[in-house]
């Protein structure tokens, strides 16, 4: 496995830090979840939280990790759709600065934008406009697209859309890749659980969850959770926040702890664990190493507001990788 392409909704991220969850309150936004949201409730959002000097930049879960991927030496790529507007110039731009292979069909909709507001405990909700991201169609994806890569990573968030996601999987196994998929949000699995469970039980190789997500999926703990999405794909990762993560393949079980981090906004970084996790597969090492790295990417991004680390930070991680 040594080029993946990664396959999500191209957003760009409107970062907020809040200075109290009466604000989530206020708009109805569960603290911690993904909610989609119609674009006058993005444009209400954006004159209610002006003061709060918002930092934009590309985001998405799936292209999060291929580009935390593209920063740890791997030949990545990324299908998406975006607009033709200054937001689809800010997403195109950081791929190819990254050398990221573009697959980016355009919508005459805007671009669409994550408003991500960041409560004081760093904990991250999303209010979602998908706006031409959610214009990715099954009738959009080619084969060749998919031609010379290894692994598809799909994020959770695509599976409202069926007919995307069987089409990527079937045209990726035509292609021999292996498929990943990062679960994404509790309340994402909630709405689409048979058709997850189905999915991965066909067609998935390396599931991501986190303990919300694999207690919404299985309904079970997280150990238990572990064990049950393992009988479904090959390789089971379940992480735990501060207390790292469990990776299950076969008979084989590895639990990685956190590294230590001065967290101050966790957004991307399940986003960047796939990243490490992935690139350490990739190597072909042990499962522990491979968690061992998730686990130092994940710790690098909650210590940056975003979901990007900065140079600083990889120059770091790829020392520690020497």
């Amino acid at each position: 496995m040594k080029k993946i392409i990664g396959i999500g909704n191209a957003l760009v991220d409107v970062l907020i830090k809040l200075d109290s969850d009466h604000f989530l309150n206020e708009f109805n936004l569960p603290k911690g979840s993904m909610q989609l949201v119609e674009k006058d409730f993005v444009h209400m959002l954006t004159l209610a939280t002006k003061h709060s000097n918002p930092q934009l930049t590309s985001g998405g879960s799936a292209a999060n990790t291929i580009h935390g991927l593209a920063r740890l030496g791997m030949q990545a790529s990324y299908i998406g759709k975006v607009g033709d507007d200054d937001f689809g110039k800010i997403f195109t731009d950081d791929l190819i600065k990254n050398k990221i292979s573009p697959v980016l069909l355009k919508s005459e909709n805007e671009t669409g934008r994550a408003m991500t507001l960041i409560s004081p405990d760093s904990e991250r909700t999303f209010a979602t406009y998908l706006g031409a991201a959610v214009e990715l169609g099954a009738a959009d994806l080619k084969p060749e697209y998919f031609d010379g890569f290894d692994l598809l990573h799909l994020e959770g968030y695509l599976v409202f859309n069926h007919d995307l996601v069987n089409k990527a999987i079937e045209l990726a196994k035509l292609k021999g890749l292996q498929i990943a998929i990062d679960l994404a949000s509790f309340n994402v699995v909630d709405l689409n659980k048979d058709f997850l469970v189905k999915t991965i039980k066909e067609s998935v190789d390396i599931v991501f969850a986190n303990e919300e997500e694999a207690k919404s999926l299985t309904g079970e703990e997280p150990e238990k959770a572990l064990y049950t999405i393992s009988t479904m794909s090959k390789i089971a990762v379940v992480k735990v926040g501060s207390k790292g993560s469990m990776v299950k393949r076969g008979n084989e079980i590895v639990k990685v702890g956190a590294i230590k981090a001065n967290a101050i906004d966790t957004t991307g970084a399940g986003d960047l664990y796939a990243s490490g996790f992935l690139y350490g597969l990739s190597q072909e090492w042990p499962l522990e190493k491979c968690a061992w790295l998730g686990s130092l990417t994940a710790g690098k991004v909650v210590e940056t507001i975003g979901a990007k680390i900065p140079d600083n930070g990889w120059n770091e991680i790829l020392e520690n990788l020497k």
